[in-house]
């Protein structure tokens, strides 16, 4: 059984209206994973996705920088461990969790941290922030998803580029290229998160979870058979629900359709 790392380098807070927040905690490392951190991380998702008062999780990291990748010092025992393990793998929980995840990236966001900013659903970056694809540099074979979700992002040709000269990609840029939601100012960044997590929260909880489920896997199939999968869950959602539920529903639309017909006024 993986040990927890010494210290409290993988840091869990969650308020009362439904956000947590996941901090990566080592600032003096640049927030570089150890195995025992990796754990951890792993852990932390798992036991948000169970935790019902979660709604949306905001993952962060401490300092100046997102996440610097795996610290290179225990890099054996890191790439020759069970890397099948899913239960000691963060960026398998974070695909996993049924929570929507917003990924909150300033500084570095390097070759491992740069995979676990792609597990997530909706990416925040400050300014300076920098996405860095460091495989091809030292020779290390991607594991956590870089080389199938990038190009499937922002497209091959840029994937390409991105990963085979090792070049750092701004946020502005990452930005133009549909990989990150919105760039602020580095003071406005958790703010910024907050702001997208707090909209999440205003919505359906149940619908919340199965929309997101849908979007990701659909990505995972053609078009063709991703409207299928859609039309499946949708008659699968309708027909699970009770005539109460569905006079709820009408009651709610009706009363938001009079509130904005009022504010018009």
């Amino acid at each position: 059984m993986e040990k927890s790392s010494p210290e409290n380098l993988i840091v869990v807070k969650k308020d009362a209206d439904g956000i947590a927040y996941v901090t990566i905690n080592r600032p003096k490392s640049l927030n570089s994973l150890t195995k025992p951190m990796m754990s951890d991380l792993a852990r932390a998702f798992k036991s948000l996705d169970a935790d019902e008062s979660v709604g949306v999780i905001i993952l962060s990291g401490s300092g100046r920088s997102f996440c610097s990748g795996v610290d290179l010092t225990s890099a054996e025992d890191v790439f020759k461990g069970d890397v099948k393990d899913v239960e000691t793998d963060p960026v398998a929980q974070m695909e996993r969790c049924r929570k929507p995840i917003i990924g909150a990236i300033s500084g570095f966001a390097i070759t491992a941290g740069f995979e676990i900013s792609l597990a997530c659903d909706i990416l925040v970056a400050s300014k300076d922030a920098k996405f860095i694809d460091t495989h091809a540099r030292f020779g290390i074979f991607p594991s956590w998803g870089l080389s199938q979700k990038l190009s499937r992002i922002i497209g091959p040709n840029k994937a390409r580029e991105v990963s085979l000269t090792a070049s750092p990609l701004t946020a502005e840029k990452a930005e133009r290229w549909g990989l990150v939601n919105h760039v602020v100012e580095g003071g406005e960044l958790l703010k910024k998160a907050r702001e997208v997590a707090e909209a999440i929260m205003k919505n359906n909880r149940d619908l919340v979870l199965r929309y997101k489920a849908v979007i990701n896997d659909g990505c995972k199939l053609d078009l063709h058979h991703a409207l299928l999968l859609e039309k499946e869950r949708a008659h699968e959602y309708y027909n699970g629900m009770t005539k109460e539920q569905f006079k709820k529903m009408q009651e709610f639309i009706a009363g938001r359709s009079s509130k904005k017909s009022t504010s018009k006024l």
